[in-house]
């Protein structure tokens, strides 16, 4: 066939199915080389051709990539280059393709090589501008100019950068090539004297270099100084979770600052603006204490550590400061804290941030100065009133090194010689040192270590028993260290928590006998015990030795004394003494001196009776319970014979705060009443907060409203709120709290009432966030008759707290659980496998749920029937654990949410869905592979793009997992389709 024009050897090339290379010969034969091949306009004729149908013509479109890549490298050809400049003109900012995903995902290569070829054609015009070919403005400057003009075009279409990004993912090696002409074209462009080809060139070098980091750029919240959220986990933490160790708390403070989008001075400003809130409110005595240890101790270390995730040294030293001077313009509030304090908090707490390297000594000096200056117009307190009360900060931030010194001392050798250690012990029991010391322990993570001494100390009474002759001052000195140490356990126990104590169990390992009996003994709230267990029920023999030794002796004797086992057998001897005072063999004078005996020497004696008489005594009638409360009495009232042991009055103030905490639940279940010596302090400021006969549901609903009122939550609320949700359970305290969330019509309120349902949910995360996305979402979701309560605003807050929540528990739930949420004892709300069971065979209860809603049921009523492409997600292609309960929950979700987008009943759930969306976008950082969203099934993309909220390419890169091919093929359709 003889060619007689272009158009109709483009024809015979197409019929034919010529490939790219074979194109360019037969072109070559066809039409000779010389001025006519420039002239033919064939970059047009072939862009005309492929044009013609509905979708471009992939193949004619190779001819022409081909003929970019192979023929145009002579950038010195003018007329070549302009016409190639004036074909880019065309299509570069009007890119798309309906074809397959394979194309689209051709066409972003085929764009990165453009764009390479475009910044080779850039550099090489500005280089021969340089070199001064042309005189003037000539030739060179407007090809240079043509080439930036379409640099800018191409780039500042935000639907191009997000091809770009996928072709950079796919083709690592021309991104590197890019990166390279970029640099080269900087050095070039930067001895021309031309100022706006400059500054222009500056702006495509921007553009191209905030490819990689498209999804990371967030808006920081600027309207707002107030973040109740922040505030709350500051305060939760504080009041609940002293001994947590940092990181977890980091992290999660990181997590809300990220999803609030948090500006850094002010996010640190709320820290510590927590942390005052925290020392004027908290209780006097021991919570005083821990609060004290946690601002001026911990809090300086998680800035340590937030200033790893936050960029830059100078910079986080820089918002720390910016911090403080907002704090110091919170005077009342400072006024405050130094009142409660008796001190100059500000100053204590500038001079932990400098030590820790957050501030710089000019930083330090010159807020002290302004701090020193307001605060000479503070209201003074009368100056005899508080003159000789020392400072809980200065106590506090002196202890910490004391820990250090204790630990060291523990440490040595004592087995020779233990009255060394019984100094120590002394000098730690007086006054309030005890607190001071643990608080100090628990805000630094040493207090494992320190209850470890303790335990150590405790088992080491039982191997100095051997031999026949114990001197009695040996003897006293066995039985105080076993008594302090015990004492100091329970107290520790009590204050901060069982688990502190606990060791990692190795197997074949001894456990320790105070491990052994706090777990089976030690009464603690929600802990319910037999008094007939057989850790109740020793050696008989041993038993009647104990209770004679009580009945007979005018004193416990100390030699020869085994501690451990009198404290495993004094159960049982109260038993058989209650037993002989109830049957009239023994007299109240007698139980009298039996209890003296029992507290009179070693008070862990007295401690391991009463635990056992408040399980014995749940057990008893209302007619049976007096004798047993009356021996109660005895042992923590005061002694009616002489002390003759050391440190007496120092371990009795701690054993009755061991007793008090012990009987609290049993004397509110019985309704008595036992005065225990005040050491005029409340031992225990937050029990028993509920108010008495009324139903903790409006408990629950007059809470929330009042938090909502004053727009952040108190320590005394954090405690109300976990009293409930152990009280109700987590599907009822969190339903409650999202009806109430829903009841909302302000969008002002809908908001803050997020930010603090998010704050309380912290108390339990993993466990509500399963409710939550599991139950009540879905039951939300598929009933039409509750869609009305979707509607915006309290439907776009429900969304918003459902991603915070799902986004929070998929990050943490890797790590540990938090020693607040081990601490329940609560079975899981409903068997997740029975909800969404693991293989597809059998239709789930979800699925179920979605094919009554739908009108066509059979595409639905199961994932068998669905086509194995359309529940696809990358979580799959990852090898998630989907026996995980919140993998399957956030998998069953995004299938939902799926469906609800390709049904064909809008409303105000497809709304929710799109808002939803819309916030996993809104939180998420770029490259965080592995999160939520991976459990979205691969097509809920291409239906989501049809949203017109969500129709933008920046929203389909952020939705698809781009480390995975086939994300990159989806992302590709869905964008190139826009």
């Amino acid at each position: 066939m003889k060619v007689v024009n272009l158009k109709q050897a483009i024809l015979q090339a197409w019929k034919e199915r010529w490939s790219d290379y074979q194109w360019a010969i037969n072109m070559k034969k066809f039409f000779p080389k010389g001025a006519t091949w420039d002239i033919l306009n064939l970059a047009e004729a072939l862009l005309e051709q492929a044009m013609i149908g509905p979708s471009p013509n992939p193949l004619i479109l190779s001819y022409l990539k081909y003929a970019i890549s192979s023929q145009f490298d002579d950038f010195s050809r003018d007329l070549c280059v302009q016409a190639l400049l004036d074909i880019l003109d065309m299509f570069c900012d009007r890119l798309s393709c309906h074809g397959k995903a394979e194309e689209c995902v051709g066409l972003c290569r085929a764009l990165l090589s453009a764009l390479h070829w475009l910044l080779r054609c850039t550099a090489a015009s500005a280089e021969r501008l340089q070199e001064g070919l042309e005189a003037g403005t000539g030739p060179g400057e407007k090809q240079l100019a043509m080439c930036l003009q379409r640099l800018e075009k191409t780039l500042s279409s935000t639907k191009n950068r997000a091809l770009l990004h996928i072709a950079k993912l796919e083709e690592a090696s021309s991104w590197t090539a890019i990166e390279h002409s970029l640099l080269k074209l900087g050095e070039i462009l930067a001895n021309l004297s031309n100022p706006q080809l400059q500054s222009q060139a500056e702006q495509c070098g921007t553009l191209i270099r905030s490819i990689p980091t498209m999804l990371s750029v967030h808006s920081e919240q600027l309207h707002k100084t107030g973040f109740p959220t922040v505030h709350a986990v500051v305060l939760l933490e504080g009041t609940m979770n002293l001994t947590g160790e940092t990181q977890p708390l980091v992290e999660q403070l990181m997590m809300v600052k990220r999803m609030q989008h948090i500006p850094t001075p002010l996010f640190v400003l709320e820290i510590w603006k927590a942390c005052f809130v925290g020392l004027i409110e908290s209780p006097e005595g021991t919570e005083e204490l821990k609060w004290t240890a946690f601002t001026f101790l911990k809090i300086p270390q998680v800035l340590v550590k937030l200033k790893k995730y936050c960029h830059g040294d100078k910079d986080f030293t820089e918002d720390v400061h910016s911090a403080f001077e907002f704090l110091l313009k919170l005077t009342p509030l400072l006024d405050k804290a130094d009142q409660r304090c008796n001190c100059d908090c500000t100053n204590f707490l500038l001079t932990e941030c400098s030590k820790q390297g957050l501030l710089s000594e000019a930083s330090v000096n010159s807020l002290t100065a302004k701090r020193t200056e307001d605060r000479e117009q503070a209201p003074q307190l009368k100056s005899g009133e508080n003159a000789n009360i020392q400072p809980n900060p200065g106590l506090i931030l002196r202890a910490e090194p004391t820990v250090t010194n204790i630990l060291k001392t523990m440490d040595a050798d004592h087995s020779k010689s233990p009255e060394g250690l019984l100094g120590v012990l002394g000098h730690m029991l007086s006054g309030k040192s005890l607190d001071l010391l643990l608080a100090a322990a628990a805000a630094t993570g040493k207090l494992k270590s320190f209850a470890r001494k303790f335990i150590n100390l405790n088992e080491l009474n039982e191997f100095t028993t051997h031999g026949n002759g114990e001197s009695t001052k040996a003897a006293s000195v066995r039985a105080l260290l076993f008594d302090i140490s015990f004492l100091m356990l329970c107290h520790v126990a009590q204050t901060y928590g069982s688990e502190v104590i606990l060791s990692e169990s190795s197997p074949g390992a001894e456990v320790p006998f105070f491990e052994t009996w706090m777990q089976t003994c030690m009464p603690e709230e929600g802990k319910i015990l037999n008094p007939d267990h057989p850790c109740f029920r020793p050696d008989s023999t041993k038993v009647e030795s104990l209770v004679a030794l009580l009945n007979n002796s005018s004193e416990m004797k100390l030699v020869q004394m085994k501690w451990h086992e009198a404290c495993l057998s004094i159960s049982a001897a109260i038993l058989e003494i209650l037993n002989a005072w109830e049957n009239g063999v023994l007299a109240f004078e007698s139980i009298q001196k039996i209890t003296d005996n029992i507290k009179g020497k070693v008070c862990s004696l007295a401690v391991c009776a009463v635990a056992w008489l408040v399980a014995h005594v749940r057990m008893l009638g209302l007619d049976e319970r007096e004798k047993s409360l009356q021996m109660i009495r005895q042992l923590a009232g005061p002694l009616y014979s002489e002390n003759t042991l050391q440190f007496y009055n120092e371990r009795v103030v701690i054993m009755n705060s061991i007793l008090e905490h012990m009987c609290a639940d049993v004397l509110q279940q019985t309704a008595t009443q036992i005065k225990f010596p005040s050491t005029g302090v409340d031992t225990m400021p937050y029990w028993n907060l509920l108010p008495p006969k009324r139903p903790i549901k409006e408990v629950l609903t007059d809470m929330f409203a009042k938090v909502l009122e004053k727009g952040w939550v108190d320590s005394r609320s954090i405690h109300i709120f976990d009293t409930l949700l152990h009280m109700g359970g987590v599907y009822w305290f969190c339903n409650n709290l999202i009806k109430e969330l829903l009841k909302e019509t302000r969008k002002e309120h809908t908001l803050r009432a997020v930010e603090l349902l998010y704050s309380i949910f912290c108390l339990d995360m993993q466990q509500v966030t399963l409710v939550l996305l599991g139950h009540i979402l879905p039951g939300l979701l598929t009933d039409s008759s509750k869609w009305h309560s979707l509607m915006d605003p309290p439907g776009t807050a429900l969304a918003k707290l459902a991603v915070w929540c799902a986004l929070s528990s998929y990050s943490s739930h890797k790590g540990q659980a938090s020693s607040r949420q081990k601490k329940r004892h609560r079975e899981d709300i409903e068997d997740y496998s029975s909800l969404f069971p693991l293989d597809d065979t059998q239709p789930s209860k979800l699925m179920r749920l979605l094919s009554s809603n739908e009108d066509d049921a059979n595409i639905l009523s199961s994932p068998t029937d669905r086509s194995m492409s359309s529940s696809l997600s990358a979580s799959q292609l990852h090898t998630v654990n989907m026996r995980d309960p919140l993998n399957r929950v956030l998998a069953n979700l995004f299938l939902l949410i799926s469906s609800i987008l390709g049904s064909r009943t809008a409303g105000p759930h497809t709304q929710f869905v799109q808002w939803f969306m819309e916030e996993c976008v809104d939180c998420l950082e770029q490259g965080s592979r592995g999160s939520i969203l991976q459990f979205m099934p691969f097509t809920t993309v291409s239906e989501l793009v049809k949203v017109s909220a969500m129709s933008s390419p920046k929203v389909v890169l952020a939705i698809t997992d781009l480390s995975l091919p086939l994300g990159r093929q989806v992302a590709a359709k869905a964008i190139a389709a826009l």
